[in-house]
C-alpha cells in the first residue's frame, strides 16, 4: 500500500477521534468465495502516550510529522491487504498497556457509586447482613474490606498478578508465606537479606520443623545444589539488602520448578516501577509497602501478589485465620501514597545515580555497591530484569569510626532504618537493620561494620552530595 493510500485509509477514521492511533496490518478472514480480499483491514491501535491536539482530518500531516511521509515507518503505519479502492473499512481497535504512572492515577474505584475522585474509607469492624441466614460481600474487616480490596486489586494489576494481599507488615506477610509449608519441607534462601528476613528463618521458621539452607543465590551452582526433593520455596532478593547483589530471577525460577518448588522474590528495593518478577517466572512478589510503595514513612503494610488460582487461595486463608489483613485506614493512607510512587522512584534514582558516581570517585569510599555504576559485577542481569537500579545503595570505608560519623554527621539524611522515603536516610546495617544477626555470620558473609547504607530521597542531589562530602572530609583518618 502507497503513502497515499494508507492516507486515504486513516482518513476514514472517524473525525471524532481526537487521539493519535496506530494502524497495523492484520490478515483479512474476509474473504468471498473466489478467495479474494473482499476488503481491507487495518488493524488500529490507540497509543496512550501519544496525543494530538487536532483531529485526524489530516493523515497526511501526521504522516510528514512522523516520518517524513512515510506512514509505514511512522506512528501511523498500514500495509494494503485488499483493494485500495473499497469503500468500506474494518478496524480492530488495540489498546496497548498503559504505563505504571497511568495505571496509579487512573485506576478505577469500584467500590464507590458517588463518583469520589479518591477511595472512600471504610473504617468500621463489621458490616450489616441482609438478614440472619443471607450474607452480604462483607461481614468482619479482618476477612474483607472494601478498602483493603481496593489497594489489592491495583497491587494486583501492577504486578500482573491473579491475585494480592496486604498485610499488616512485610514480616506479616513474609510469615505468611512461610506458613505454606509443613514440619520437614525446606526453604533454600540467599544469606544476603533483610535482617528481619533472616530473623524469621534463622529463629522462627525452624520451630515449626522447617529446614533452611542458606546459600550465594548469585551462584547458580549453589542454588542446584540447594535444591532437593524436600524444596518447597526458594527465597530470592535482587537487589539483595544491604550490598546491592543481583541475582538472576529468570534462571532460578526455572530450576525451582523443575523441582516442584515455589519462588519468593522480595521486591522491596526495586518496587513494581522497576521490576516485575512474577514476568521473571517468580511465585510471589513480598513488597514491604512500608518502603516505595507508601513512600511517607507514615505506616507499616506487606503485600503479597501471586500467580496461580490455588496459591492465591492458601494465601487467602492464612490471611484470614491469622488475622493479618492490612487495616482499612492504613489502606487508604497507602492508597494516598502511592499516587505519586512513579514520579518519586523515577527522582530517588536519578538521585542516587548522582550520588553513587560522586561516591565512587571520593579519595575515602573504598567500595560503592549500586547496579547503575558500570563495574557493578552484576549491572548486565540487573538490567536484563529490571528497568533501572533504584534509590538503594551501600558503600564501605575501610573504618568503622569513619562510617560512624559519616552517618552521624549528615545534615539532610535522616539516621534510621528502613527505605523508600521521599526524605533521604542512612544507616550502619551492622548495627541496625541487620543486628540481629550474629557478627560471626556477617563477617563469614562478607557483611562489615564499615558497611553505609542510603536510601536517597527526592532532595536536590548537588545538596545531597555536598552533605556527604562534607561529612567523609571531615571524618577522622
Amino acid at each position: 500500500m502507497s503513502a497515499a493510500a494508507a492516507a486515504a485509509a486513516a482518513a476514514a477514521i472517524p473525525t471524532s477521534l481526537g487521539r493519535l492511533f496506530h494502524l497495523r496490518p492484520t490478515p483479512n478472514p474476509s474473504r468471498n468465495l473466489s478467495g479474494s480480499s473482499a476488503q481491507p483491514l487495518l488493524r488500529l491501535s490507540y497509543h496512550p502516550r501519544l496525543t494530538l491536539s487536532r483531529r485526524m482530518e489530516a493523515p497526511a500531516a501526521i504522516a510528514d510529522s512522523h516520518g517524513g511521509g512515510d506512514l509505514s515507518a511512522s506512528a501511523v503505519g498500514a500495509e494494503a491487504l485488499g483493494p485500495v479502492a473499497a469503500p468500506e473499512f474494518r478496524w480492530m481497535w488495540e489498546m496497548k498497556d498503559p504505563s505504571v504512572a497511568t495505571i496509579l492515577t487512573s485506576f478505577e474505584n469500584s467500590f464507590d457509586g458517588f463518583g469520589s475522585m479518591t477511595t472512600p474509607l471504610y473504617q468500621t469492624a463489621t458490616f450489616k447482613q441482609p438478614s440472619a441466614t443471607d450474607n452480604g460481600p462483607y461481614d468482619y474487616t479482618r476477612s474483607g474490606n472494601p478498602t483493603r480490596d481496593v489497594l489489592q486489586s491495583l497491587m494486583a494489576k501492577l504486578e500482573k498478578a491473579d491475585q494480592a494481599f496486604c498485610f499488616t507488615s512485610g514480616m506479616a506477610a513474609l510469615a505468611a508465606v512461610t506458613h505454606l509449608l509443613k514440619s520437614g519441607q525446606e526453604i533454600v534462601a540467599g544469606e544476603d537479606i533483610y535482617g528481619g528476613s533472616d530473623r524469621l528463618l534463622s529463629q522462627v521458621a525452624p520451630r515449626h520443623g522447617i529446614v533452611v539452607k542458606r546459600i550465594d543465590t548469585t551462584k547458580i551452582s549453589e542454588v542446584t545444589s540447594a535444591i532437593g526433593p524436600l524444596t518447597k520455596l526458594v527465597w530470592l532478593e535482587s537487589p539483595t539488602n544491604p550490598r546491592l547483589q543481583i541475582t538472576d530471577i529468570k534462571k532460578i525460577a526455572e530450576i525451582a520448578h523443575y523441582h516442584g518448588a515455589l519462588v519468593l522474590v522480595d521486591n522491596s528495593i526495586m518496587s513494581p516501577v522497576l521490576s516485575r518478577p512474577l514476568e521473571l517466572g517468580a511465585d510471589i512478589v513480598m513488597h514491604s509497602a512500608t518502603k516505595f510503595i507508601a513512600g511517607h514513612s507514615d505506616l507499616m503494610a506487606g503485600i503479597l501478589a501471586v500467580k496461580g488460582e490455588s496459591l492465591a487461595k492458601e494465601i487467602a486463608f492464612l490471611q484470614n485465620a491469622e488475622g493479618s489483613g492490612l487495616a482499612p485506614f492504613d489502606c487508604w493512607l497507602c492508597l494516598r501514597g502511592i499516587k505519586t510512587m512513579a514520579l518519586r522512584v523515577e527522582k530517588q534514582q536519578a538521585n542516587a545515580q548522582k550520588i553513587a558516581e560522586f561516591l565512587a570517585s571520593h579519595p575515602r569510599v573504598k567500595k560503592v555497591n549500586y547496579a547503575g555504576l558500570p563495574d557493578h559485577p552484576g549491572r548486565s542481569l540487573h538490567y536484563s530484569q529490571a528497568k533501572g537500579a533504584g534509590s538503594v545503595l551501600s558503600f564501605l570505608t575501610g573504618s568503622l569510626a569513619l562510617s560512624k560519623h559519616v552517618v552521624e554527621t549528615t545534615k539532610y539524611f535522616n539516621v534510621t532504618v528502613s527505605f523508600g522515603s521521599v526524605k533521604s536516610l542512612i544507616s550502619l546495617p551492622c548495627f541496625m537493620s541487620h543486628a540481629s544477626i550474629p557478627s560471626a555470620v556477617r563477617e563469614e558473609r562478607g557483611l562489615t561494620d564499615d558497611l553505609v547504607r542510603i536510601s536517597v530521597g527526592i532532595e536536590d542531589a548537588d545538596d545531597l552530595i555536598a552533605d556527604l562530602d562534607h561529612a567523609l572530609r571531615s571524618g577522622p583518618a
